[in-house]
């Protein structure tokens, strides 16, 4: 890949989600995309050759995107989730051989459309502390369903905040913490 092109498209990154974020910090949750340290903690525990089925919650500029479509399986398929409209075409020209739909909540009923059966892993990068309450039930409800059984979620947030929750709905929960990243994180691995 040529190194010019990946340096453009991390500044490119950056300033739309540092404008995305000033105009609405409650959806998009960070000032600045992941890191890489954070993307390779969030996809470490995957089994590439495995993964037939794969979801991406708030894709936001495709850092986590473009690493799930370099290490996807060539039988597998993914489905990105991101309400921005931009963003998302944005995305669909980056990787256009995925899948895309704008409302996670509407997980289950997109992978219907799209053939798809239940899902090896969801990964999130989704602010829930930003989400009224309802909307993490809703959002948690159709993650969990739409999960093989042994199915992975693995999410991203700022705080423990989700644990407890995460840790009614999941058999298993492991937290690990990326302090490599703007602001630190901590990664959620949530077993079905």
């Amino acid at each position: 890949m040529d190194i010019q092109y990946v340096k453009n498209t991390r500044r490119s990154d950056k300033f739309v989600f540092l404008s995305k974020f000033l105009t609405s910090p409650k959806q998009v949750g960070s000032v600045l995309p992941s890191s890489r340290y954070l993307t390779n903690k969030m996809l470490e525990p995957i089994d590439w050759d495995q993964v037939r089925a794969v979801a991406e919650l708030g894709a936001g500029t495709g850092v986590f995107t473009r690493a799930i479509n370099r290490r996807m399986h060539r039988k597998a398929q993914a489905v990105i989730f991101e309400a921005d409209p931009m963003m998302r075409n944005r995305l669909k020209e980056q990787s256009p051989n995925l899948n895309y739909w704008g409302d996670a909540t509407e997980l289950n009923h997109a992978l219907q459309q799209f053939g798809m059966g239940k899902l090896d892993v969801v990964f999130s990068g989704l602010p829930f502390a930003n989400f009224e309450q309802d909307m993490r039930d809703k959002l948690l409800s159709e993650v969990v369903e739409s999960l093989k059984p042994g199915g992975k979620f693995i999410a991203f947030q700022y705080s423990l905040q989700m644990k407890k929750q995460l840790q009614e709905r999941f058999r298993s929960v492991k937290i690990g913490f990326v302090p490599m990243n703007v602001p630190p994180a901590f990664v959620y691995i949530c077993q079905k």
